[in-house]
């Protein structure tokens, strides 16, 4: 007689554990302390056997005879259900972890190893947590790439067209790195390419003319801020690096014997080290700096804590305070303004000028021997600039042929 839910329900546990028997195998297994299972009979190869489909309430009688029904199915094909549900096991946690987000957690270990940055590895992991919200869960061989671009038209949609490119590139490496792994056959994200709406380029604000570059140094030596903040705006225009590469600066970075400010690897844009030769005037304003290494490594700590450098927010801050708009001066700008004017003197190599913006040529070659064959023209053009910048400050009129008659020891 088949079994009812109402007598289920009223199965109590006894001294000894007994049975109640539904069909076709199935019953319910109720032991002295009340806990009832459900269990299956069967018999395959000549062997008898037991399946346990789940404990009730949590699996009711419908879901336990659905269970029992797929059993049997597999015994009529001559199969073992026992061991398809243990293959259905390894099947899913197999799938588990060959998931997208299985994957990418594996890549930015690996990426992470090779040295990428904090903050490389902080957008890494906040575009993945994107992805991860739509396909993280799936395994990565059974994505499309209509879903992928389903994905990245949600991020087109709120007009960020420069993130959705990133976030399809990041999706790409990710599929590249399962196929090296043997966990997918093709990157799906490849087939994007030319399928999202191209982001303008971003140029960032700069003053470029002299003259008003020596307004904007007049203004930085005005500034009324912080100590520090107010060094990192007089250094920045002799050095004209990243701000990034300027916030992350310590004090173990810099030889100051040989004037040379040395930016390791894992600092940098290319995950090259690039050396800056360090002028007398920057020399003396990281003299100015009060540094205590018991206090922070760092040249410019964080006024919050002094295990972390200085907000990426600092140099743009200071220029909104001195009455600069974004749309005029930036802290990527000075980089722009030394490019700008250093080419325009007419008196240093192109490579020399694009070597000391750390514009890596992508030949090894030609880097390496570029590296060797501009070093002394930089060390005097870093000099001859910090000259010049002192100029423009001070409010001369300099004419980049007579600056540069004036100061022809150095060209």
């Amino acid at each position: 007689m088949a079994l009812t839910a109402v007598a289920i329900k009223n199965a109590k546990g006894k001294a000894k554990p007994y049975k109640l028997t539904d069909s076709d195998g199935l019953f319910l297994y109720v032991t002295p302390n009340g806990g009832r299972y459900w269990r299956m009979n069967y018999r395959h190869m000549g062997k008898q056997k037991t399946l346990a489909f789940g404990v009730y309430p949590d699996t009711g009688l419908a879901d336990a005879r659905e269970q029992r029904d797929a059993a049997r199915k597999v015994l009529a094909k001559g199969g073992d259900p026992a061991e398809k549900i243990k293959m259905d096991r390894i099947a899913a946690t197999v799938a588990a972890s060959n998931s997208f987000k299985a994957v990418a957690d594996e890549w930015l270990v690996k990426v992470e190893r090779e040295g990428r940055s904090a903050v490389t590895m902080k957008k890494l992991r906040w575009l993945l947590a994107f992805i991860n919200a739509s396909l993280g869960k799936r395994p990565v061989t059974t994505i499309t790439a209509q879903e992928v671009l389903t994905m990245l038209r949600k991020m087109e949609g709120k007009g960020r067209y420069e993130t959705a490119k990133r976030l399809r590139s990041t999706c790409s490496q990710i599929f590249r790195y399962a196929i090296a792994t043997a966990r997918a056959e093709r990157d799906v994200a490849a087939d994007l390419r030319g399928a999202l709406i191209a982001p303008q380029p971003v140029h960032r604000a700069a003053i470029t003319s002299a003259e008003n570059a020596g307004g904007l140094l007049r203004a930085i030596d005005e500034f009324q801020g912080f100590a520090n903040t107010k060094a990192a705006l007089r250094l920045i225009p002799h050095v004209f690096v990243r701000p990034g590469e300027l916030r992350h600066a310590e004090w173990a970075d810099f030889d100051f014997d040989k004037a040379v400010w040395t930016v390791p690897p894992h600092k940098t844009k290319m995950r090259r080290p690039h050396s800056i030769p360090l002028s007398r005037q920057a020399l003396e304003i990281l003299e100015s700096i009060e540094h205590d290494a018991d206090y922070s490594r760092f040249l410019f700590p964080s006024l919050r804590s002094a295990d972390r450098p200085m907000s990426e927010n600092t140099i743009n801050a200071a220029l909104r305070r001195m009455g600069f708009t974004q749309d005029e001066m930036t802290g990527h700008g000075f980089r722009a303004m030394a490019a700008t004017l250093l080419n325009e003197m007419g008196i240093w190599h192109p490579d020399a000028v694009e070597r000391q913006l750390a514009h890596c040529d992508n030949n090894a070659v030609r880097r390496a021997y570029t590296r060797g064959e501009y070093w002394d023209e930089r060390v005097q053009m870093m000099q001859h600039w910090s000259d010049y910048l002192d100029a423009l400050r001070d409010g001369q009129k300099v004419i980049t042929g007579r600056f540069r008659q004036a100061n022809s020891k150095v060209a």
